[in-house]
């Protein structure tokens, strides 16, 4: 990684401890975050709020999509020669993408059932299912209080709010396409509403990422949309390398083929499902006896075999892959470029 990502990457650091702080006995957090509370509502409290969303922040993550939002905006007050909000104003705002990335994480491996996340167990684990969902509910509705902290024009500061209420609607609808395929496994979707779904659910945050750095860096709405699409496109490359991984050597801090444990329809199940139709029912049997043994089921890795045997797999590595370098080539930033192929694994280059 240069060293101007490595200083970003610090910056974006800086803005997010300060949005979220590890206990909310901190200057003015309190009251910006939740205005003039009842005298019973003390510190106490607001911190079981902060404590599961905190602890998951801490334990690291890639944080491309930031990353991606303050290149785009550097891209886009390069193109202007305007940008609406200065390069500081623009760190303060980060936290709206990493942290509504952080809910859908509680959320997810809530939804999915998932027993760690980045190597630890999941929140719901630690600090049980109802003050973690509470949890990563409200972190939905503090992303946005940087919004608030802003010192620009009402009309951009709406832009923004837009931008990011859309945004998490859209990403709802993808999860819940989700929900239904994996809740269903006799159910196996077309590829077009796979990737509708990706686009929704895993793209609607590198859409927000690049939307919101093209907009604080002085492109119309116009523009902002259309480097939006492209970046969506980028994060549906990567979420099919991340189901191949998974059938595969096991994505970190999860185990090799936990997708078939939790019935996900992923692009290699139904690449299979379309070229070889009479397979559907032996891949819902081994999806059904995956749910019901858990991830030490036979199933699970004679599931995976099916799928080797017919090259799916490596047919959607290579869709993953494609799709992520042709969306690169679309933004003519070398920055954006050079993270994007950097997080491509070695063995998909």
């Amino acid at each position: 990684m240069n060293n101007e990502f490595k200083q970003i990457l610090y910056n974006i650091e800086t803005s997010l401890k300060a949005a979220l702080p590890q206990t909310s006995a901190t200057g003015d957090w309190t009251f910006s975050s939740f205005g003039n509370l009842p005298e019973g509502a003390s510190t106490e409290y607001i911190d079981k709020l902060i404590e599961p969303n905190h602890a998951l922040i801490s334990l690291g993550g890639k944080r491309w999509r930031p990353l991606l939002m303050m290149l785009c905006y550097k891209m886009a007050a390069q193109k202007s020669g305007a940008p609406a909000l200065s390069e500081e104003q623009t760190y303060s705002i980060t936290p709206l993408v990493e942290f509504v990335h952080t809910a859908s994480l509680i959320h997810d491996d809530i939804e999915d059932n998932a027993d760690l996340r980045r190597g630890k167990p999941a929140a719901h684990i630690t600090y049980g299912l109802d003050t973690a969902l509470n949890a990563g509910s409200w972190l939905y509705f503090e992303a946005p209080v940087c919004i608030n902290r802003l010192t620009a024009p009402d009309g951009l500061k709406l832009e923004l709010y837009k931008t990011y209420t859309n945004e998490l609607r859209r990403l709802h609808i993808g999860q819940a396409m989700d929900i239904y395929w994996h809740r269903n496994p006799d159910v196996f979707p077309i590829e077009k509403e796979y990737l509708a779904m990706v686009k929704s659910k895993t793209g609607t945050l590198a859409s927000l990422s690049a939307k919101l750095g093209c907009i604080a860096g002085g492109l119309s709405a116009e523009e902002a949309e259309q480097f939006g699409g492209i970046a969506a496109d980028i994060g549906i490359g990567f979420q099919i390398i991340d189901d191949v991984i998974n059938l595969t050597t096991g994505n970190p801090g999860k185990k090799r083929g936990d997708d078939i444990v939790e019935g996900k329809k992923s692009l290699p199940v139904l690449i299979h499902a379309a070229e070889r139709p009479s397979d559907r029912s032996k891949l819902a049997d081994f999806m059904k006896a995956a749910a019901a043994a858990g991830i030490e089921s036979p199933a699970v890795e004679e599931c995976i075999a099916l799928l080797q045997e017919s090259g799916c797999i490596e047919k959607a590595a290579e869709r993953g892959r494609t799709l992520i370098i042709e969306s690169c080539r679309k933004f003519n930033s070398e920055q954006i470029t050079e993270l994007f192929t950097s997080m491509i694994p070695e063995n998909f280059r």
